[in-house]
């Protein structure tokens, strides 16, 4: 009898609400990753379908690659694995950092001076 170890699922729910199993998921050498492919791995992952070391060994992926994706989906949904959509927030997230730097670089305000 086995102790301490959790079963992994035969199936989780894939991100269209369908159920997908390890035989639904993307082939080991994709090399052209859309939308829904990435989101079942995702899902995969998440549901406990693979781990996340499986994962990232089955498709060649890297850690942060994967994570990205998986924050991608968490704050956009779906439309945030879009290459194009992932380029639009670099770059206006890029912009911000750029604009806190700028800020961070000028001589702090004395407070008290603000007052009178």
């Amino acid at each position: 009898m086995e102790v301490g170890r959790q079963r992994k699922p035969q199936r989780v729910i894939g991100p269209f609400g369908e159920a997908i199993s390890l035989n639904d998921l993307p082939k080991n050498n994709m090399t052209r990753w859309v939308i829904r492919r990435k989101a079942e791995v995702v899902a995969a992952v998440n549901g406990g379908l693979l781990s996340l070391e499986e994962a990232c060994d089955r498709y060649d992926l890297s850690l942060e690659e994967f994570l990205s994706w998986q924050e991608s989906i968490d704050k956009s949904g779906l439309p945030g694995l879009r290459v194009s959509y992932i380029s639009k927030y670099r770059t206006e997230d890029r912009a911000k950092q750029e604009k806190l730097d700028q800020a961070g670089s000028q001589p702090p305000q004395d407070p008290v001076s603000d007052l009178h």
